[in-house]
């Protein structure tokens, strides 16, 4: 068994280290210095597991004996990849495609213990469906929050009332970790469970 103070996330997102802390786990975060593929021609279970991994990897080489949980999310409109937005005129164009549509939120997540050999990644996907939304109601959206960092450019947590009619699925995997699995996947293949 490998002892639950060994889990390190490899993520500089604070939604994902805030579910971890809110399901009770005890953890380290460790942001991975790397470049993510952000090749929107890829397909996205494939982009999202490779960047999942590459996070996992880069933190693992130096942190052997811990477990490391890395995700990526990525917005799945019709057969268009939407990774996070370059610049805020982007981020309108994103949020205007998405609007009054249903779109899917794919969460990779990789864990890896290095110095048992052990690798495990899957992916969860959930279906989102926005409202129709004006323009006035598209603008005031993006100035509640920072879209520049997010898939899609908005976030189903801030003020996700605003612009989503309902989501099909797991709600954690839009945030971007989709729990349920993350938990029973720390506790069948790692030993790892919440420290309270």
């Amino acid at each position: 068994m490998i002892p639950a103070h060994s889990l390190i996330l490899a993520s500089g997102s604070p939604r994902r280290s805030d579910l971890l802390a809110e399901a009770g786990f005890d953890f380290q975060v460790v942001k991975p210095d790397v470049e993510e593929n952000e090749d929107g021609s890829v397909p996205i279970r494939e982009l999202t597991a490779e960047n999942a991994l590459l996070k996992a990897s880069a933190v693992a080489i130096s942190h052997p004996d811990a477990v490391v949980l890395a995700a990526d999310t990525l917005v799945l409109l019709g057969d268009r990849v939407l990774t996070k937005p370059v610049d805020q005129p982007e981020a309108r164009r994103m949020l205007e495609s998405l609007n009054g549509h249903s779109h899917q939120v794919f969460t990779a997540v990789a864990l890896i213990h290095r110095s048992s050999s052990r690798e495990y990644c899957f992916t969860v996907s959930t279906d989102v469906f926005f409202k129709q939304l004006s323009a006035d109601e598209m603008t005031a959206y993006h100035a509640k929050i920072n879209p520049m960092d997010k898939a899609g450019a908005y976030a189903a947590q801030e003020h996700g009332e605003l612009i989503i009619d309902r989501i099909e699925g797991s709600m954690t995997n839009v945030i971007g970790l989709p729990m349920k699995k993350v938990m029973a996947t720390l506790a069948d293949t790692f030993g790892i469970t919440p420290a309270v």
